[in-house]
């Protein structure tokens, strides 16, 4: 079958199993007399529940928490199960202790979601690619025989097969680094979480080992299950605490800016008018020069009037007849020397008022130091980012945390398969390279699922002896239920 026919197949298999649950009803509800709080990454909480021997649930499945008292109900995600522990994420926090709780399981939701998906992967092939993804159908359809003694080395597919799991991982982590180097955006599945939490902790450490900062290129969906692996710090590799992390920076930045604009617009208006200030304080300056020249021209004609009155009677009568000529004579020289006099009184007064003046001004138009650097200093940084009204759009802007953005920054994204089927935040981003670690520990439909998110290259590592014993990729009868779908995956 070509990986339409097979993932066609597995939509009607799928969907008898859904019709099967819509009619029996829903797996019957799990009390946990008890829960505690973990740990709250970003917007997520982690709560541990105790519950009753004999209940299992699988990794992945949706869950409704009904609280035993009037808190109103809530949604989770089953993350592990470890004997009667289960680790539920939830959106709302519970409290630290939650004395009494029931999970109510949706595995009819959770195949409903898984069908949606790969009809949509049917529906729209312009969006999502099954080159690579026919290799991936014609392995899953290999006798079991055939698989374990089957290796592919090309630029499409890829198989990697071996009993030492660590020294897949190493291998996968070397090949990862090498993606990344090429700029290849990669999704790496891992059949649960904490094996997910021990691949991304072995591919960053090769990564820092090759210099590359694993928190640049590695994110792991949902919140990892331990604390460290391979030296690494995982809650750092995170997705939620990635996002986290970016966004509160942020929302820093975002107050900063405001602070930046509020001080700017405090500053413009003062420091506009200091400048007016100053172009007045110019001005009288400027007008106190000239009277202060016209007066020092009007002492020295006074002077020479004053020369020419006391020297008049012994001047030569050449001279004497010279200046008689232009009308001066010792009449006219007194009355030139009392209008000079009064020219220069009135002078002295205006330089005075222009004095006063002056100093009145020069500290309106004093500007305190530092504020005028300051103001310069902001007005480009605003520049920069577009001018005040870009600056105004900018703060006004709600920070809606753009999921599928942040994603796709990052050039290595670890998941659990069933993750990747169902999360919405899968279906609009795409990746060139498609890594799969125990791929027969996984079930067909979330490999098809993930397959078609991938553009290049598909590369799938294991031990085959696996397949027979996990039966996840047997091919079940229509209408009977599939083991790969209800069969839950306890960690150990």
């Amino acid at each position: 079958m070509t990986a339409v026919e097979l993932i066609e197949s597995w939509i009607a298999n799928l969907e008898a199993e859904q019709a099967r649950l819509a009619e029996v009803g829903q797996d019957p509800p799990a009390m946990a007399p008890e829960g505690r709080f973990v740990r709250t990454t970003g917007g997520l909480h982690l709560y541990e529940f105790v519950v009753s021997g004999g209940v299992k649930l699988s990794i992945d499945l949706p869950v409704s928490i009904v609280p035993g008292d009037d808190t109103e109900t809530t949604e989770g995600i089953v993350l592990a199960q470890t004997g009667q522990s289960i680790l539920v994420q939830l959106i709302d926090h519970l409290g630290r202790e939650v004395p009494s709780v029931t999970l109510v399981p949706d595995q009819e939701g959770l195949i409903g979601t898984k069908v949606a998906r790969l009809k949509e992967v049917l529906a729209k092939p312009d969006l999502y690619h099954l080159g690579p993804a026919e290799r991936l159908a014609a392995l899953l359809q290999m006798p079991t025989g055939e698989v374990e003694t089957f290796s592919a080395s090309s630029s499409v597919f890829t198989t990697l097969w071996s009993d030492d799991r660590a020294l897949r991982r190493q291998r996968l982590g070397s090949l990862a680094m090498d993606l990344v180097r090429a700029n290849k955006r990669i999704l790496l599945l891992s059949p649960d979480h904490t094996n997910c939490d021990e691949l991304v902790g072995v591919v960053g450490q090769t990564m820092k080992a090759g210099g590359l900062n694993p928190k640049t290129w590695v994110t792991r969906y949902e919140l990892p299950m331990i604390s460290q692996a391979a030296g690494l710090d995982l809650p750092d590799l995170g997705f939620e605490a990635q996002m986290h992390q970016f966004y509160a920076k942020s929302q820093g930045d975002k107050a900063s800016l405001k602070q930046k604009y509020d001080r700017f617009r405090e500053l413009a208006p003062f420091l506009s008018q200091k400048e007016a200030k100053q172009r007045d304080l110019d001005e009288v300056r400027l007008l106190e020069w000239r009277l202060v020249t016209q007066f020092r021209e009007l002492q020295v004609k006074l002077a020479g009037v004053d020369t020419t009155l006391k020297e008049f009677e012994t001047l030569p009568l050449f001279q004497r007849l010279a200046l008689q000529a232009v009308g001066k004579n010792v009449d006219s020289l007194k009355q030139y020397r009392v209008l000079y006099q009064s020219q220069m009184d009135r002078l002295d007064s205006e330089i005075d008022v222009a004095k006063g003046r002056i100093q009145q001004l020069v500290p309106e138009a004093a500007v305190p130091r530092g504020q005028r650097a300051e103001f310069e200093d902001l007005k480009e940084q605003i520049a920069k980012l577009g001018g005040t009204k870009k600056v105004r759009e900018l703060l006004a802007a709600e920070e809606n945390p753009n999921r599928q953005a942040f994603v796709q920054n990052r050039r290595l994204v670890a998941a659990t398969p069933t993750r990747v089927a169902t999360d919405p935040l899968f279906s609009r981003v795409r990746f060139d390279v498609l890594m799969v670690d125990d791929a027969p520990q996984i079930a067909v439909p979330s490999l098809l699922a993930a397959a078609g998110l991938v553009r290049e290259r598909i590369l799938v590592s294991g031990d085959p002896r696996d397949i027979s014993a996990a039966g996840q990729w047997a091919m079940p009868q229509a209408g009977t239920r599939s083991a790969s779908e209800t069969a839950p995956v306890p960690l150990a």
